[in-house]
């Protein structure tokens, strides 16, 4: 089979699943489409390195990871710095005090992951937040990612990633009591 063929093939076969991955990755369907075309001519320019020790979906995925990393560094780099104005005033205090208290949450704790009403919502509120939070958020928590493989790939300090990581969780909580706890009274 030549190599033209053999790409025609992969991208029948594996083009569905790579999709899935990098929206997931990216939640963006546009951005995912491109970075899969991308993760394709990679792979074609470089195929003579591909040694079949693996499946070539294994191999196409590493390079959509990879292909993923560069788009997160390239687009945290370049977006302007966000504004705390919301959770501190002109002195650095806090605006709301409440945010720093406990929920009291009793039982739901364990139950609320598996409601796909607060699924829905936790994930509204994770898409809301602002690309240079959101990002390490899901690289962290939903890939659960190290901090230090965090902090490479978005070429951040493992400190400011902490940072961005308990601003993330501030504006996240936040929304989820708007948008579910205050509701469930």
């Amino acid at each position: 089979m030549t190599k033209d063929e053999t790409f025609k093939n992969w991208i029948e076969q594996y083009s569905a699943a790579l999709m899935r991955r990098a929206v997931y990755l990216l939640s963006d369907k546009v951005e995912a489409e491109d970075i899969v075309q991308e993760v394709f001519i990679s792979a074609f320019s470089s195929y003579e390195s591909f040694e079949g020790k693996s499946r070539p979906l294994t191999w196409l995925m590493t390079i959509l990871n990879r292909k993923v990393a560069d788009f997160y560094r390239k687009k945290y780099k370049s977006e302007p710095n966000i504004k705390l104005d919301h959770f501190f005033d002109e002195d650095g205090a806090w605006k709301n005090n409440d945010i720093l208290n406990d929920w009291n949450a009793g039982n739901q704790e364990t139950q609320l992951l598996d409601n796909a009403e607060f699924n829905k919502i936790l994930e509204e509120c994770l898409e809301d937040l602002p690309s240079r939070w959101k990002i390490p958020m899901k690289l962290y928590y939903l890939e659960e990612k190290k901090a230090p493989e965090v902090s490479q790939e978005l070429d951040i300090s493992t400190t400011n990633l902490w940072k961005i990581l308990q601003r993330g969780r501030m504006q996240l909580r936040e929304c989820l009591e708007m948008n579910w706890f205050a509701n469930q009274n």
